[in-house]
């Protein structure tokens, strides 16, 4: 048996996600004494570069019908894949796309499957993974108990490490089905870091009191290299893209550190940030909820901080 990986690429680039994926079915594969398998579907650059994060083999199938995520096709793709090598364990990235496929996924090949752990298996008496719950205030810890298992990996859980090298990649003979649904148009943001995929990200809120006013977060987050996102009142009054919206009906992101100037910390807002390694708080208000959650709190107005912060950033910088 083995353990498959689908190793997503971004117009033709792995990315950190990929990495993190490959090198978590590489601590899978050891746990279940077995090899890491890493699949590529459609256009990609050197997959083989897959093996230096743990995959034993990489196949790649370069079809230009496998160039846009459908669930139909590529279910059935990697099932088939997965038939091919003996692969009772299969692993996505708990992306747009990993949580696209996971349910059908699992139905296809009579799986059990499990979303967004966090942490490498254990096999001890039961294949168990674990993951968040209660927006992440508690951990549950799943056994599998059916012969094959689909899983999504949550981002930033497991950093990916160098414990191979480059391997030859392989193609593989599958039926691609026609799919009964047509994509018509894909809408992507370019020029930055996705937020699911971001170390460093820098949010603000209503404290913010108008988009005119954005330019000292956005300076603050061009200093860090970071990504950034807003609360939902600051998305749904049209003051930022709703792509920057974070929070339990927003995006859930897991980055190193999360800055929020201006913003209380609803609990709506608290589900969809809590798992952010390091939180810093700026608030003038010292009974918003959010100081609660915070790891690094400053009350004070965010006007005057967020840009002496900038200006620390900078000399900092310069001197180092």
């Amino acid at each position: 048996m083995s353990v498959l990986v689908l190793a997503e690429s971004k117009k033709g680039e792995f990315k950190k996600p990929s990495f993190e994926l490959v090198h978590y079915g590489h601590l899978t594969a050891k746990v279940l004494g077995t090899e890491c398998v890493a699949l590529v579907l459609g256009e990609a650059g050197d997959a083989g570069v897959l093996g230096t994060y743990g995959a034993s083999k990489v196949i790649h199938i370069n079809d230009a019908a496998l160039n846009n995520v459908n669930s139909q096709t590529y279910n059935s793709v990697i099932a088939q894949v997965a038939d091919q090598v003996g692969a009772d364990t299969v692993i996505l990235s708990h992306s747009s796309t990993g949580k696209t496929l996971v349910g059908g996924l699992a139905v296809k090949m009579d799986a059990g499957s499990v979303t967004s752990v966090n942490a490498a298996p254990t096999n001890d008496g039961g294949f168990k993974v674990s993951k968040g719950v209660f927006a992440g205030k508690a951990i549950v810890e799943n056994e599998i108990t059916s012969a094959k298992r689909v899983l999504t990996l949550a981002g930033n859980s497991i950093p990916p490490q160098e414990v191979g090298a480059p391997v030859a990649v392989e193609s593989a003979s599958v039926d691609i089905p026609a799919s009964t649904v047509t994509s018509i148009e894909t809408k992507t943001v370019d020029g930055i870091v996705p937020l699911p995929e971001a170390e460093l990200v820098v949010s603000a809120g209503r404290g913010m009191k108008g988009p005119e006013n954005w330019g000292i977060i956005d300076a603050l987050a061009a200093e860090l290299g970071a990504t950034t996102a807003c609360s939902r009142p600051v998305a749904d009054t049209g003051w930022r893209p709703h792509h920057e919206h974070v929070g339990q009906t927003g995006v859930a992101i897991r980055p190193n550190l999360y800055i929020a100037a201006g913003i209380s910390g609803a609990i709506q807002h608290l589900a969809g940030v809590n798992n952010s390694k390091t939180i810093v708080v700026i608030n003038k208000d010292p009974e918003a909820p959010f100081f609660k959650a915070a790891d690094y709190g400053v009350c004070a107005d965010l006007f005057d901080v967020v840009p002496a912060l900038t200006e620390a950033l900078k000399r900092y910088k310069q001197s180092n």
